[in-house]
């Protein structure tokens, strides 16, 4: 009796079980519907909404070679042969750019388009147009470039930078090695990340960071966010041993940048003429207390003076070297990146105020920033 009572204890156990089975199974196929329409959403969605406005760049430009090695020649024959050693070459390029409205303007990377004699733009459809460099800024190597269409319908919406958090999804377009519409994706690693501090002294920039993979080729091509709004224009990649880093300039400067290509040609940068490093109280002490050091350094924070251009603008203000800026128009100024943004902002011939240590007393300077040489 007892093992007959066990018996059909198991047997409702196992009908209960199947039961559960059963109602779970007819829920499949609305699971698996649910997965699927979600692996649409996402990425694919946000590729769709700017895919068609990502392009191939391909440039060429005439380059004069030596044919031969002028080292590995006699002086007198090296002098026989003159310009005959000489040959001319067509040099050619690749990047990527993104359509930024109904007009075909496109913006890409300086490093992309200058000083080049032919621009080909090879829409997402297939169709080759001849494109035409409107301008380009060295100091955020960002460029436009006119598509010769008269109107092209499908440009990508551009988002705001200024949203983006680390974390974000990130997503890059572009031709790596000229493997057209291929789709990367990351994640938003870091935000501001100084181009000084990648070893590019020349450079104005403050990128984003992300993992999302970006290899030679997706130079000028659009960093996407989830909703499909480029945030940025893939310029840079470190690699190394590990993952690679990419860099893209945000997309509220590359606004601000293509606006004022458009309108004039160029972009003009505001410069003081100075050679600045950081200092903080750990280095100052660490100086002041080296018994061959000739001069005491304040021991805070700020952007030492190491040195003045002749003729410059910092020169005509009576700058000096071992001068510490501490504000520019009263805003605190704690290391050189914050003095290079006041300056960036400031209108050229207009009175800039510095507030400077020199000899452990605070004074003030009065500088007319002047454009940055060799761009205008």
């Amino acid at each position: 009796m007892k093992f007959l009572k066990i018996k059909f204890i198991n047997l409702i156990q196992i009908f209960i079980i199947v039961c559960f089975c059963l109602v779970n199974f007819s829920q499949i196929p609305e699971v698996l519907a649910l997965n699927s329409s979600e692996s649409h959403n996402f990425v694919s969605s946000a590729v769709k909404n700017v895919g068609p406005a990502v392009v191939k760049i391909d440039t060429e430009r005439l380059v004069e070679r030596q044919q031969f090695d002028p080292t590995l020649l006699d002086p007198l024959l090296r002098d026989l042969l003159g310009n005959q050693g000489i040959i001319p070459e067509r040099e050619r390029g690749q990047g990527s750019g993104v359509i930024i409205n109904e007009n075909g303007l496109v913006l890409t990377n300086a490093h992309v388009v200058e000083r080049v004699d032919d621009v080909s733009v090879t829409l997402a459809n297939g169709t080759i147009c001849d494109g035409q460099v409107l301008g380009t800024d060295a100091i955020t190597d960002l460029a436009l470039v006119k598509i010769e269409e008269s109107t092209y319908s499908s440009f990508a919406p551009l988002g705001d930078s200024e949203d983006l958090e680390v974390g974000d999804w990130a997503i890059a377009l572009g031709t790596p090695y000229g493997l057209e519409k291929t789709v990367t994706l990351g994640i938003v690693s870091s935000l501001h990340r100084d181009i000084n501090s990648l070893g590019f002294s020349d450079k104005r920039l403050d990128l984003i960071q992300t993992d999302a993979a970006i290899n030679p080729g997706n130079s000028g091509g659009p960093l996407i966010n989830s909703d499909g709004e480029v945030i940025g224009i893939n310029t840079l990649v470190r690699s190394g041993p590990g993952a690679g880093l990419g860099f893209a300039i945000p997309i509220n400067l590359a606004k601000s940048v293509s606006d004022q290509l458009l309108k004039n040609g160029e972009v003009i940068h505001p410069y003081l003429g100075v050679q600045l490093i950081s200092l903080n109280p750990r280095i100052a002490k660490e100086h002041n207390q080296d018994p061959n050091s000739l001069v005491q350094l304040p021991e805070r924070n700020g952007a030492l003076i190491q040195s003045v251009i002749p003729n410059s603008p910092a020169e005509k203000a009576g700058l000096r070297r071992g001068d510490l800026v501490i504000a520019a128009e009263n805003i605190s100024i704690e290391e050189p990146k914050a003095l290079l943004d006041e300056v960036e902002k400031a209108q050229i011939g207009k009175v800039l105020l510095l507030n400077i240590l020199r000899d452990n007393k605070e004074i003030e300077i009065n500088i007319k920033p002047e454009p940055l040489p060799g761009l205008t």
